[in-house]
């Protein structure tokens, strides 16, 4: 694709420790610029990802979002890493809520910021564990969980 997702990093040979062996160096894709496909004026705006570590590309979208007319802005993300200086910087962003779930843990991040919430899903882990164990369907607990459990 244009974007690169789908090819891997571009490749260097750095040097070499021994010389039959060459050390591949790894270069970072460049990242394309933010789009915003339609019209978020007036609206709320939900950034969904897996993983929240380093936080500029997620303060960039909401800046971004809030230019078009964007009325709330929400990051949801599996994990919660929010390294380094991350909870200082979505503080003082756009940004109005990052929901993240405990797979990591990140109270003092939450201290550091009241915008970050935590979804504990613990419940739903021991019980996809208990049924993978005992051969029962998985397909009950997308099916059967509401929202409240």
């Amino acid at each position: 694709m244009v974007d690169g997702r789908h090819s891997p990093p571009t490749v260097k040979n750095l040097g070499a420790i021994h010389p039959s062996m060459e050390i591949p160096l790894l270069i970072p894709k460049e990242k394309p610029p933010i789009t915003v496909v339609g019209d978020v004026g007036g609206r709320i705006a939900i950034i969904v990802d897996d993983i929240i570590d380093d936080v500029d590309s997620f303060l960039a979208a909401a800046e971004t979002l809030k230019e078009r007319g964007a009325y709330k802005i929400y990051v949801m993300a599996t994990h919660g890493i929010l390294s380094s200086d991350a909870p200082r910087l979505i503080e003082e962003s756009a940004i109005d809520e990052v929901v993240v779930t405990n797979t990591i843990p990140h109270e003092i991040q939450k201290l550091q910021c009241p915008k970050i919430q935590t979804v504990d899903i613990s419940m739903i882990l021991s019980e996809a564990i208990r049924r993978i164990h005992n051969g029962e369907s998985m397909s009950y607990l997308f099916r059967n969980i509401g929202v409240d459990d």
